[in-house]
């Protein structure tokens, strides 16, 4: 084995901006040197990039932990994934893998998120602990740090009311939650599904939104409260496209560049069940865009996440059509790597990753053309390395158990969507005659 890696004749983009280098060499699982001419040593392996762009490793901003997500993850480019709900156990094995194996993405995780009793998600996971008020935060938090999540993720308020709300925490526990978490140095996401809550939540110390809302449009005033509050945003369009029925997710995932990395089995699953969804009372995709690009305007720093593994997502490929949309909401490709490298590493503390520069994890990839002009050539992805080890991008295909768990996500995401049109309209609009 080589002592040293280094890649000649390469673009390098840095994490927020094209250097002037043509030469990254690592060692150790880190980079070492970044230069204007070659890095290489005696003793080094050589690799000519032949013109093509060096980025650091993907972060998708937003998952969901199932057997599998890391190692298909890695195939396409993300290094690090950030898991936005796991029960206890599920997190633990992930984490014991992430730091066992050099074959799947890194992996930080919120554990169980904060959400009230009978409040979303818990008709997709088994029994969790839940939060009345704010008297119980405080050992809600230590209880998830215990468990070892590395960030806190609350489920807030849904901003409306009527028969089809489910529960959710009001603004004081939701205030005293980010509280408790920032006292222990804890990151604090919150997931809002509307214009109104967001309003209700700008004030209560959050870091992150999950989620752009999409019920209503997101005023200049509201972006520019977010900016000022120096919140972050991870919109999840990839999976919002797919909620309200848009074929865009399909069609990246049949790009060439995508697919040959694709088993058949997520083919199938990437390209089931969205078109049924438009219409039926839903808000057009379009105005989901339309307040990302209002986001983006305020100076809103986005974070690029998949919400993988909802319907018509997969795991690290759907990250690529993130970019893709988020350049569709007016960011540059510039912008958009880094919401997918140097700006999740800063929100999430992640010190070591996200730029390509001396003393970083030598999480790298190469593609062969250039992302700086053409964002959908971060598809064209030649080599990966996760700490300096290479991966194999052999096309990820389930085993049994797998496929049973993602089998189930879907069944679980499912029972949330007609429960939700069940309360709203009487019935599931999508299933009427």
């Amino acid at each position: 084995m080589p002592k040293a890696t280094a890649i000649v004749n390469a673009r390098v983009f840095d994490g927020t901006r094209l250097r002037d280098w043509t030469s990254v060499r690592f060692a150790d699982g880190i980079i070492t040197d970044c230069a204007t001419s070659p890095t290489v040593q005696d003793g080094d392996e050589v690799i000519d990039a032949e013109g093509g762009t060096i980025l650091p490793g993907l972060i998708d901003s937003h998952i969901h932990l199932v057997p599998g997500a890391l190692a298909q993850g890695l195939t396409f480019g993300v290094t690090t994934a950030l898991d936005m709900f796991s029960q206890a156990d599920v997190m633990a094995v992930a984490k014991q893998q992430a730091g066992a194996r050099s074959d799947v993405a890194d992996v930080r995780s919120a554990g169980i998120g904060a959400t009230a009793p009978g409040g979303h998600p818990s008709m997709m996971y088994a029994s969790f602990p839940t939060v009345t008020g704010p008297e119980q935060a405080e050992r809600f938090v230590a209880d998830r740090v215990a468990e070892g999540s590395d960030y806190l993720k609350i489920f807030g308020p849904s901003g409306t009311t009527g028969p089809w709300t489910m529960p959710s925490l009001d603004l004081d526990t939701i205030t005293a939650l980010t509280k408790a978490a920032h006292s222990r140095g804890l990151v604090v996401v919150a997931h809002i599904n509307s214009t109104a809550g967001v309003g209700e939540v700008v004030s209560a110390g959050i870091d992150v939104i999950a989620h752009v809302p999409m019920d209503g449009e997101l005023d200049k005033a509201l972006a520019e409260r977010i900016a000022e509050a120096r919140i972050a945003v991870g919109p999840t369009l990839a999976t919002i496209e797919n909620v309200l029925g848009e074929p865009g997710g399909t069609a990246a995932l049949g790009d060439p560049r995508l697919a040959g990395t694709l088993g058949d089995a997520q083919v199938r699953r990437s390209t089931s069940g969205t078109s049924a969804r438009r219409g039926h009372g839903m808000p057009p995709y379009s105005r989901a865009e339309e307040n990302v690009g209002r986001l983006i305007d305020a100076g809103v720093t986005i974070l690029a996440g998949t919400d993988a593994p909802n319907p018509g997502t997969v795991f690290g490929a759907s990250l690529h059509r993130e970019l893709e949309l988020l350049g569709r909401c007016g960011m540059t490709p510039a912008q958009a790597l880094t919401a997918a490298t140097a700006a999740p590493a800063r929100v999430f503390n992640l010190a070591d990753r996200g730029h390509t520069a001396p003393g970083q994890r030598a999480d790298l990839i190469l593609v062969s053309g250039d992302p700086l002009t053409d964002i959908t050539a971060t598809r064209a992805i030649e080599r990966i390395w996760r700490a300096g080890v290479p991966c194999d991008r052999r096309a990820f295909v389930a085993d049994a158990s797998e496929a049973e768990e993602l089998d189930a996500f879907d069944a679980r995401v499912a029972k949330v969507v007609a429960a939700v049109r069940e309360r709203r309209y009487g019935f599931d609009p999508t299933k009427a005659g």
